[in-house]
């Protein structure tokens, strides 16, 4: 009989809530993603905490901004196509409707459709890079890379192989034309800092190249360290805010440029979790040790046990994240600013969940999730 209670309560849309809100906390959930679920979820509910006149306002309002988003994406399609990428560089993830995936997940709001435009643009390149640093480039040529990242100007072309001009050639064109934009729009100081983040970000993966040519397996303090710039999530903290208009100002760029408290765990947790997600994958295509092997090889543990404990750091960070941009008083940054670190957090934990890499292997969980939000309607 009890057998019987439970599995009715587990079938029932209460029960299916409850499973949700056990399987994915609220707080650590996709805000767009998690509305639609929960418009679902509240409509299979028998109405007596929620009227009819609420679920319609929920359902239209994802409708108008779902059709915002479709065709968003469409001109980006069409951007994409013009790079083929998919034919030059056929090594690298192709990716576009994910990357739009992560711009909606940092900030689905219409006013920031061009920050959005940029996100998206910015994280395709940058996961070209990745790819050419982790992947495809000899350590010689990923010096190359790095040189001419640092010195920022289309000359610099010249000392790369053809592959890798494709890739800078397409990211110094990305910026120029955003940043004619935001000199036309009068605040052209968001592209210095979005400049900067990709060069500390060039720097970084360098170094984990590095290690790899060296076989070396560094302890996870000095992994940590690096990868705090590595992780990108510096990189796209600070490229969410170049499209937010006149809210990010100068002293928010340089708020970002401290590192501060809840920035540093972001980008803590976007290393840590997705290592865990994605270090068996990496080690058998060839990569530096994530920070599962750095672990295991230090303390000589187990991959369990490493897994372990390292759930337990991104937990403390998330900790550092709920002060800093939560707790009443702790930051003069406006809160619109504060969403998009909170948010990128959010989707490491969405795109890594199940210890699965689902933007690498995008036919997984996160397809379900794509479809959710751009593809699948909403009755009305």
């Amino acid at each position: 009989m009890m057998k019987s209670s439970s599995t009715s309560f587990s079938c029932s849309p209460l029960g299916r809530q409850v499973k949700h809100s056990l399987d994915q906390p609220f707080h650590k959930g996709i805000p767009r993603l998690e509305a639609r679920r929960y418009i679902s979820l509240y409509e299979e509910n028998d109405h007596e905490t929620w009227s009819d006149y609420v679920i319609k306002l929920a359902k239209l309002d994802f409708k108008l901004l779902q059709a915002v988003h479709r065709k968003e994406l469409s001109h980006l399609s069409r951007w994409w196509k013009d790079l083929d990428f998919a034919t030059k560089l056929p090594f690298a993830r192709d990716r576009l409707v994910e990357c739009y995936f992560w711009a909606v997940g940092t900030f689905f709001e219409p006013s920031y459709s061009l920050a959005r435009a940029f996100l998206t643009k910015v994280v395709f390149l940058l996961s070209v890079v990745d790819d050419i640093y982790d992947v495809y480039g000899t350590f010689e040529e990923l010096k190359l890379f790095t040189d001419a990242f640092e010195r920022w100007d289309v000359s610099s072309i010249n000392q790369l192989p053809g592959y890798m001009k494709i890739s800078y050639q397409a990211t110094l064109d990305e910026y120029e034309k955003m940043e004619e934009l935001m000199h036309k729009k009068g605040c052209s100081y968001p592209m210095h800092y979005a400049k900067e983040a990709m060069k500390d970000l060039a720097r970084a993966y360098l170094v984990e190249a590095k290690w790899y040519h060296e076989r070396h397996v560094p302890k996870l303090e000095e992994y940590s360290s690096n990868g705090l710039v590595s992780s990108s999530y510096y990189f796209l903290s600070a490229a969410s805010l170049v499209g937010m208009g006149k809210i990010a100002s100068m002293e928010a760029f340089e708020w970002l440029r401290t590192a501060p408290k809840p920035l540093r765990a972001s980008c803590l947790i976007g290393r840590l979790i997705n290592h865990i997600g994605s270090h068996e994958f990496e080690q058998k295509r060839g990569h530096v040790a994530s920070a599962v092997e750095c672990y295991m090889e230090e303390y000589g543990a187990s991959e369990r046990e490493a897994c372990r404990e390292i759930y337990k750091m991104t937990e403390e960070a998330w900790k550092d994240i709920n002060e800093g941009c939560f707790a009443p008083g702790t930051s003069t940054i406006p809160r619109p600013l504060l969403m998009p670190i909170v948010n990128l957090t959010r989707l490491v934990f969405v795109v890594y969940k199940y210890e699965e890499d689902t933007y690498t292997h995008s036919d997984t969980r996160l397809k379900e999730s794509v479809a959710l939000l751009f593809v699948d309607p909403i009755d009305p």
